[in-house]
């Protein structure tokens, strides 16, 4: 058995200090605890979307992503689980992380295990999560845990009955997510060139 497994976080914050990157952390701490109980070793990478705001419009222009957003990229493919956290704009996710998941390679995501979460300045947003952020990741065919999880920002403000409530939600999706990740065969991203053949074969072994 492969002990270690790689978690990546995208983190889809506009500002710093931000309260999606906040929820981000919190989510991939939970997460990595539970593993660590399971006795995995665990390596967590961090794609801020905001660093590669404008390599991302260049790359939906062009088609080729390049530099460190090529590197993000390939980061996401080989992760063995996904942390995905946005904020809410006008009821659904932001369009930096819409643009993002638009330049992934639409078979990266299949299978993969993917935690979601949310933020937004008020609860009543809260739904956004199930109508349209669980079926964009299901139409690509992400392993979504049950568990989403949603933090407004009176969440953060410190009343213990609603940051108790956070902080369960977000201990019950860590430990949805890593068990999903310890019973996940995914491989990784599928090699287009494994069906060619080399020249040796080609030569007639010759």
């Amino acid at each position: 058995m492969n002990a270690t497994r790689t978690l990546v976080v995208v983190a889809a914050g506009l500002s710093q200090p931000s309260s999606t990157r906040l929820l981000a952390d919190r989510l991939t701490a939970a997460t990595r605890d539970a593993l660590e109980l399971e006795g995995y070793t665990v390596a967590v990478e961090v794609v801020e979307l905001r660093e590669h705001a404008h390599a991302i419009v260049d790359a939906m222009l062009t088609g080729f992503p390049s530099g460190d957003l090529a590197t993000a990229l390939d980061t996401v493919a080989h992760a063995d689980g996904l942390v995905l956290v946005t904020p809410l704009f006008t009821t659904t996710y932001s369009g930096l992380f819409k643009s993002f998941l638009d330049i992934l390679d639409p078979e990266v995501l299949t299978g993969m295990p993917v935690l979601l979460g949310a933020t937004g300045g008020t609860p009543r947003h809260s739904l956004a999560l199930e109508y349209s952020l669980r079926p964009l990741l299901t139409y690509l065919h992400a392993d979504v845990v049950t568990t989403s999880v949603f933090a407004a920002t009176d969440d953060w403000a410190g009343d213990p009955e609603t940051t108790g409530a956070l902080t369960r939600r977000i201990d019950r999706a860590g430990r949805e997510l890593a068990v999903t990740l310890g019973r996940s065969r995914r491989t990784g991203p599928a090699d287009p060139f494994a069906a060619t053949p080399d020249f040796t074969d080609l030569l007639g072994g010759s």
